[in-house]
């Protein structure tokens, strides 16, 4: 399965210079946050594939607009082609945002899933905003992790886990693809394919 991930800025290549074409093969996209709900309607209108998203800490705009077309899973699993997709949005509570959580409130929502992620056997992606703890995350509140990032992967295995929040542009040494444990991690940055 070919999946597009995005996150976090808009691809000029993606909306301002489009060609159709640029999504043939594309079997699933995945926004993991922060991004316009036009862009994602507009990508949703020329896809062949689901389009799905979690909340970024900068999405309280989706209240009033959310992105037509496309799924949120946040909070949720869903099913696509065998493929069992977990999406916890949100960042690290930094200024008492609405999609920002303290760490005791994200492994909540966690737990209030364990019973669901038990019916459909595990999960094979875990599609979030922020980073987990200590894997490619950042050392300010705002960018840190999630420890229950890492248990679900401990736990369940996922194939792939997928974030966006810290931005490749910032200077940092973050990384576009790295691994903890058995699962790959993507930041989805702007946009990038990957094939599980």
């Amino acid at each position: 399965m070919k999946i597009l991930v995005l996150a976090d800025i808009e691809s000029k290549y993606l909306w301002d210079f489009f060609e159709k074409s640029k999504l043939e093969g594309i079997d699933l996209i995945l926004s993991a946050g922060d991004l316009s709900a036009d862009y994602l309607e507009f990508l949703a209108t020329y896809a062949i594939c689901p389009v799905l998203y979690v909340h970024g800490n900068h999405d309280t705009k989706y209240e009033k607009k959310p992105p037509l077309g496309c799924i949120c899973i946040d909070d949720d699993i869903y099913e696509y082609n065998g493929i069992k997709i977990l999406g916890l949005g949100g960042s690290m509570c930094y200024n008492y945002g609405l999609f920002q959580y303290t760490d005791k409130e994200m492994k909540k929502r966690y737990t209030r899933l364990r019973p669901k992620i038990w019916r459909k056997k595990g999960v094979d992606i875990l599609l979030t905003h922020a980073p987990a703890l200590g894997v490619n995350d950042g050392e300010d509140l705002p960018h840190r992790g999630f420890e229950i990032f890492r248990t679900i992967m401990d736990k369940y295995e996922p194939k792939l886990f997928v974030h966006g929040h810290v931005h490749l542009n910032y200077g940092r040494e973050h990384k576009r693809e790295d691994t903890y444990k058995n699962t790959k991690v993507i930041n989805a940055f702007e946009k990038y394919i990957v094939e599980i």
